[in-house]
């Protein structure tokens, strides 16, 4: 049982919530897209594979980064699986190879009209996730790359590959839609560096906080949690998005206003960031991401 525990604690199971919604958002998004497709419970197999092979992913990029970041944990996490001891080093490369193995199969298997896009989109993260954790890359050591690691497969590519599994990826528009979910990310994914600063220090990983101070690394990331979603009504006026009109336009400006809010919190008192162990802005930002995947599946279906 105990054992049992430490495998869930490895796959850290309140962050794969958001991929496997991004992924269900991102088939929704295409299904109303135009042409809208003919509604069938066919449509559902594809997307709900998909949205498992997304939550069996990220488990298993966790379990990965906690490899590579036992020593950073001893310091920032050690209640965490491996560095309690509560599960072995050899036993989080099973776990992670197991998952790996898993999401590629259900990948392989999301193949609407005999189109392979999703494996091919996977596998690309796939590459991101190692890159990330693993030397001599490591991007996680590098600053601003540390975020292009993440903002491509955890934004782009979910939300490109969730289309994929109700429409070909051919075209402006997933693309589109994936670049504001990336830029978001791009910035936001700071949010929880603040407080790991110390130990990241000690790891050699030299995260935006590291590396400019705070209050000027807050300063650089709130640009995305505003511009992005001002990409949404641009998106529908120009016809590059072909949701519903007026819902795009009222999620762009209540994604704007809500990024605005989170940039004050951090901006009023940006050396609050990093004393609190997550800082409120870090929920926000996940709390972000969960309005903005559900409006943009009901801009699209409605």
């Amino acid at each position: 049982m105990s054992s049992t525990r430490a495998y869930v604690d490895l796959a850290r199971p309140f962050t794969l919530v958001a991929p496997a919604l991004g992924f269900v958002s991102g088939a929704a998004t295409a299904a109303g897209a135009r042409p809208a497709e003919v509604w069938s419970a066919s449509l559902l197999v594809a997307p709900l594979a998909g949205s498992a092979m997304a939550a069996l992913l990220n488990a298993g990029n966790n379990a990965l980064n906690q490899i590579y970041d036992l020593e950073i944990d001893r310091f920032n996490k050690p209640k965490r699986p491996l560095p309690s001891r509560r599960l072995s080093i050899a036993q989080a490369w099973g776990f992670t190879a197991a998952t790996y193995v898993l999401a590629l199969i259900l990948a392989w298997l999301v193949e609407p009209g005999g189109r392979h896009e999703c494996f091919a989109l996977v596998a690309v993260a796939v590459v991101c996730t190692f890159l990330y954790s693993v030397p001599p890359f490591r991007t996680k050591r590098l600053g601003i790359w540390a975020n292009v690691t993440i903002a491509i497969p955890r934004g782009v590519l979910l939300k490109v590959a969730g289309w994929s599994s109700v429409k070909t990826i051919v075209g402006v528009e997933p693309w589109y839609i994936g670049a504001i979910f990336g830029l978001f990310l791009l910035g936001a994914t700071t949010t929880k560096d603040f407080a790991d600063m110390e130990g990241d220090r000690r790891g050699g990983c030299r995260t935006l906080p590291i590396q400019y101070g705070v209050r000027r690394a807050a300063w650089m990331i709130s640009p995305s949690f505003v511009v992005p979603f001002l990409m949404i009504p641009v998106g529908a006026w120009t016809g590059v998005l072909t949701g519903d009109f007026w819902l795009l336009q009222l999620l762009g400006t209540v994604m704007t206003v809500y990024g605005v809010y989170v940039c004050y919190l951090m901006l009023r008192r940006p050396e609050e960031l990093a004393v609190e162990e997550n800082h409120v802005s870090w929920a926000h930002m996940y709390r972000m991401m969960f309005v903005a995947q559900i409006g943009f599946a009901l801009a699209y279906l409605l």
